[in-house]
Order: C-alpha cells, then sequence, then structure tokens
C-alpha cells in the first residue's frame, strides 16, 4: 500500500532562485512522514506557477491518478500553486471516480521563508489520503490542518496561512493530534460524464462576465460569435442593471449562460425579486441558476460539460445539484 504523490510546482516547491524542489526533496523536508506506515510514490508532473496550469493537464494527472489506484494506491496528494487550487480542487471532483481520496494541499509561505507551511500541509494532506475516513468524499483541499470539500472551498486572502476557507459550509474535517476527524460527510454529487479531450477543451471557450456599477455591457458585444458559454457575476443573489437584461437574455437563445453572485458566500435566489434585471426576471429569459456554486466553479463546469457534449438538459440538471 502506498500513496501517489504528484508535484506541480507553485509555492510549495520555491526553494530560493530559480530551484524548484522535486517531489522527493519535499517528501525529505518533512519529518513524520516515515511514521505514516505508507510510502509516497512521487511523480513529478510540472514545475509552473498554478496561473499556468490548464484543464488538460490536470485531467491527466487525474488519468494517472486512477492508473495509481488500479495499482493499489490508498490514497493521492497532489501539490500545486495555491492561485488555482480551488478550481483545480473541482475539477478533479467532477471527474474522479474512486472511493480513494483524492487531496490538493500546496504552501502560502516557501522553504526561504520563516514558519514555511509547505511541510505541515503536506504531512496532513498525506495522513486524510491514507485515512479510511475521508474515503467517498470526493476531492478534498487539506490546508492549516483543515479539511475542505473541492465544491465549498475557497481562496479567501492574497497572504494568509489560513487562506482557504469554504463559506457556505466550513470545513467537513479536521487533523487533532495527528488524527483525521471527518465531522461531516456532504453525499458525492454526480459528476461529468465522459473524458473531454484536449481538442475539446481548446475548442471550448466559457467567458466570466463579473457584473459592475453602472455596466454598459460593451464586452458582452459578438460574445456568441466567439464563445460557446457564459458564466455572469452578478450583484446579490443574482441581479444585473434592467440594461443587461435583455442582453442576457439574447445570449442565452444561443449559448448556456450561467447565472452566479460575485458576492464570495451565499446562492442566487430564485422567486425574491421580480423587477428587470433581478434573479426571478434573468432566469426567465433562459439564464441557467448556478445555486450555490461560484463564479469560477462554475466557469470549469459549464467548460467541461460543454467539451464532453453535453446538451441544454444535461447542464441544466447538472447546475441544478448545487442549488
Amino acid at each position: 500500500m502506498s500513496v501517489a504523490l504528484f508535484t506541480l510546482g507553485g509555492t510549495i516547491s520555491v526553494a530560493g532562485g530559480s530551484h524548484r524542489l522535486t517531489g522527493a526533496e519535499l517528501t525529505a523536508a518533512v519529518p513524520g512522514l516515515a511514521e505514516l506506515g505508507q510510502p509516497l510514490e512521487v511523480q513529478d508532473v510540472e514545475a509552473v506557477p498554478s496561473a499556468d496550469l490548464t484543464l488538460a493537464t490536470l485531467l491527466d494527472v487525474v488519468d494517472a491518478a486512477s492508473k495509481a489506484v488500479s495499482n493499489g494506491a490508498t490514497g493521492v496528494v497532489v501539490t500545486q500553486g495555491t492561485d488555482t487550487l480551488e478550481e483545480s480542487a473541482f475539477v478533479v471532483d467532477q471527474v474522479w471516480p474512486h472511493p480513494q481520496p483524492f487531496v490538493l494541499t500546496g504552501a502560502m509561505r516557501n522553504s526561504t521563508l520563516a514558519g514555511p507551511d509547505g511541510p505541515a500541509n503536506l504531512l496532513a494532506a498525506a495522513r486524510v489520503a491514507c485515512s479510511p475516513a475521508a474515503r467517498d468524499l470526493g476531492a478534498l483541499v487539506v490546508f492549516n490542518d483543515e479539511v475542505h470539500a473541492a465544491r465549498w472551498v475557497r481562496k479567501t486572502h492574497s497572504t494568509s496561512t489560513a487562506t482557504f476557507t469554504s463559506p457556505n459550509a466550513g470545513p467537513i474535517g479536521q487533523l487533532v493530534e495527528d488524527q483525521v476527524r471527518i465531522l461531516t460527510r456532504p453525499a458525492r454529487q454526480d459528476g461529468v460524464p465522459g473524458r473531454a479531450e484536449p481538442a475539446d477543451l481548446d475548442a471550448t471557450r466559457v467567458a466570466l462576465y463579473t457584473v459592475t456599477l453602472d455596466d454598459d455591457g460593451l464586452l458582452l458585444d459578438g460574445l456568441a460569435d466567439t464563445h460557446q458559454g457564459l458564466v455572469v457575476a452578478g450583484f446579490g443573489v443574482g441581479h444585473v442593471p434592467s440594461a443587461l437584461a435583455p442582453v442576457l437574455g439574447a445570449l442565452a437563445e444561443r449559448i448556456p449562460v450561467v447565472l452566479t453572485s460575485r458576492t464570495g458566500g451565499g446562492s442566487i435566489l430564485r422567486n425574491t425579486y421580480r423587477s428587470v434585471g433581478s434573479e426571478s426576471d434573468l432566469l426567465g429569459r433562459g439564464l441557467i441558476s448556478g445555486g450555490f456554486l461560484d463564479p469560477y466553479k462554475a466557469r470549469v463546469l459549464l467548460r467541461l460539460l460543454l467539451a464532453t457534449g453535453e446538451g441544454p438538459e444535461e447542464i441544466t440538471a447538472a447546475f441544478a445539484q448545487h442549488h
């Protein structure tokens, strides 16, 4: 039995100058790994900032992780940069078919700084990957001795080591005296069927449009000619300026348009407000409710669904799970 560790770079691998720590160097710097009772089988995939990761790379890692599990791995750990970690985790959560834990982690302080958090996060992630209690939970983010479900976790601070939180639910578990304590077990959701091929991902463009005060919507002109989908990050519970409502309705007649909130917490409503540009008005014009999904995860889900050839009914049903 072993834990499969895949490294993708990021702050956790920074060692000063241009040097990036390999997986072997990362694990060598973590006291306590030897006491896990299961070795870490390391695969160095990339050493890049997380801003340079792609969906295709992440899906390749999922494929490699699936092979590792088929060969007997107890669980999987991925290290990467934190900037896009919440999106990576959600990608994995949509396509990971196994009960074995798939854990993502990283660091906010690199090894050249006082108090680097990478070793502690990697050790905690490995403990969760080994834990029977973490099975059947899909993709997890382990950071600062907390366990977060991929569907809810957010990076909420640019520098804090406690940056990862789950505004709508809180962590689903914690590490206490080196033990994994799962406090609640959210039911796994249906993922994205099929495998999005690189060519299909390249051909699938999904825009993210954040609505702002006195927004004229000019950037939406011609969008349906260049993109296959759109996610709107609206005000509050799903509102936009009234002038944008017919523009978004016209777009929804041509491409899927998902309505989310730019607030960072809470759900889109359905029936509370009824003015032009309100949530009920926009949903009546054909926009799809993103429910509790934040705009970034909604974009990931819509792109995966479109890249795998899902139609309007399937797309609506996939987002309905997040209401």
